[in-house]
C-alpha cells in the first residue's frame, strides 16, 4: 500500500507551508514584542542594606511594598531586594552614585523593562503581554504601574483602573458618555472586565463568546441563526458607547440596510379606497353601522345568499346604490381611510426593522420574524415563536 503524502508532493506541501509562514511574518501577521534583558557589565550584588543606606527615602515605602516582603523561597533564587529589579549595585556604589552604573526602569527602552519585570511576572494574565497592543505600541510597565509605591492598591496603579485606560483613550471616555453605554460611568463596569492591558480581551476564544458572558439569552442556538451575531457582536454594536439605543452602531433601518436591501413595498403608494368601487370597509366605521344603520351593516356582513353579491366583490356606484335602494337601504358609503397618507407603506417598511423582525440575535421562525397573528390573536401557521 502506498502512503498519501510522500515523494514530490510532500516536498511541495512543506515549501507551501513554510512559504505561508515566510509570508505571515512579513506582513506582520505574527506580531511579538521581544524583550531584552539590560545588564551592567563588571557589577556584583552588593545588599539591599547598602542600597538603603544611601535612598533613606525608599525604606519606608520599600518595607510596606509587596516587593520588599518576598520570603527567601518565594524569590526561587533570584535575588532579593532593590537589585532584583535595578541589577548589580557595586559600580553604582563605587562611583558615587552614578546613575549610568545602575538600571533605571523609568530611563529604559519599553522591552529593556518589561524583561526585568518578566523575570518574576510571566503567569496568569501577564503572560501574553508580548503579543499584546500596548507592548506592541511601546508601551512599558512603569507607564501604569509605581512599583515604589506604599499601599496604593491591587496592582500598584498609578490611577485607579477606569480613569487610567482614558488618560490614553480618550475615544472611549468620549463614547462611555453617549446616550447608550455600558456602566462604566456609573462603577457598575470597569474596563478590565471586557480587556486585559497585559493582552486582549479577556476571553480565550471568539470576542462574541465575552459579551455572551452577561448576554446569554443570546447564545442559543436557534434553528435561523443571524450571521452577524455569529461571527462578532461589535458588527452591530460598539461596546463602548453609542447615539442609537442598544449600543448600536446606528439607528434602524439604516444599520439593517448595510446588509439587507430593502423590502419592496417600500416603493409602494398608499391610498384611500371607497366602498362606491369596491368592498373594502374600514374596520371602526363598518362598526359604527351597528347604531346608525343595523340592516346596512347585516347586508354587508352577511355571507352570499338568495343572491346578493359576496362582499368584497366589485361593484360600481350606480350598481351598490341601487342595490341597497332594492332592499329598502339607503345608500351607505363607508370609506377605507389611508391615515397615513401616500407615504404610508414607506413609513411601515422603512421605521423599525425590529417592528416586525423583533428577534434578531436568532429565531426560531424564519427572518426572525415575531410570530403571526390573526385578528383574534391566534397564532397562525407556525405558532409562538420559542425565543420571542
Amino acid at each position: 500500500m502506498s502512503q498519501k503524502f510522500s515523494g514530490p508532493l510532500s516536498c511541495k506541501l512543506a515549501s507551501l507551508f513554510a512559504l505561508l509562514l515566510l509570508a505571515a511574518c512579513a506582513t506582520g501577521t505574527i506580531r511579538e514584542k521581544v524583550l531584552t534583558m539590560p545588564v551592567i557589565e563588571g557589577a556584583s550584588y552588593v545588599g539591599q542594606e547598602t542600597c538603603l543606606g544611601c535612598h533613606e527615602n525608599k525604606s519606608a515605602s520599600f518595607t510596606h511594598n509587596v516587593h520588599g516582603r518576598l520570603a527567601d523561597f518565594e524569590l526561587m533564587g533570584a535575588q532579593k531586594g532593590c537589585e532584583s529589579c535595578h541589577g548589580p549595585g557595586s559600580l553604582h556604589v563605587d562611583g558615587g552614585g552614578d546613575t549610568a552604573k545602575i538600571l533605571r526602569p523609568l530611563e529604559l527602552k519599553s522591552e529593556e523593562t518589561a524583561a526585568i519585570c518578566a523575570k518574576c511576572h510571566t503567569d496568569g494574565e501577564l503572560m501574553d503581554w508580548t503579543f499584546s497592543e500596548h507592548a506592541l505600541a511601546d508601551l512599558s510597565c512603569t507607564d501604569c504601574h509605581s512599583m515604589h509605591a506604599e499601599n496604593s492598591g491591587k496592582a500598584y496603579l498609578k490611577q485607579t483602573g477606569t480613569e487610567l485606560c482614558y488618560s490614553c483613550h480618550q475615544e472611549q471616555r468620549a463614547k462611555a458618555n453617549l446616550p447608550s453605554h455600558h456602566p462604566v460611568a456609573e462603577g457598575k463596569m470597569s474596563c478590565n472586565d471586557c480587556h486585559n492591558p497585559h493582552g486582549e480581551l479577556a476571553t480565550d476564544e471568539q470576542a462574541r463568546d465575552l459579551c455572551l458572558n452577561c448576554h446569554s439569552r443570546y447564545q442559543g442556538p436557534f434553528v435561523f441563526e443571524h450571521a452577524p451575531v455569529e461571527e462578532d457582536c461589535s458588527i452591530c454594536h460598539d461596546p463602548h458607547g453609542t447615539v442609537a439605543n442598544n449600543l448600536l452602531q446606528q439607528n434602524e433601518p439604516f444599520l439593517c440596510l448595510q446588509c439587507h436591501e430593502s423590502h419592496f413595498h417600500a416603493a409602494r403608494i398608499g391610498g384611500t379606497v371607497d366602498v362606491g368601487d369596491t368592498f373594502t370597509f374600514d374596520g371602526n366605521k363598518l362598526d359604527e353601522l351597528r347604531s346608525t344603520n343595523l340592516a346596512a351593516y347585516d347586508w354587508i356582513t352577511n355571507d352570499a345568499s338568495n343572491g346578493n353579491p359576496v362582499p368584497g366583490t366589485a361593484l360600481t356606484p350606480a350598481a351598490s346604490n341601487s342595490f341597497l335602494t332594492g332592499l329598502g337601504l339607503d345608500p351607505v358609503t363607508v370609506p377605507f381611510t389611508n391615515t397615513f397618507g401616500a407615504d404610508g407603506w414607506r413609513k411601515g417598511f422603512l421605521t423599525k426593522c425590529t417592528t416586525c423582525h423583533s428577534v434578531v440575535h436568532g429565531s426560531d421562525l424564519p427572518s426572525q420574524s415575531a410570530p403571526v397573528t390573526d385578528s383574534n390573536g391566534d397564532a397562525v401557521g407556525s405558532g409562538h415563536g420559542l425565543t420571542r
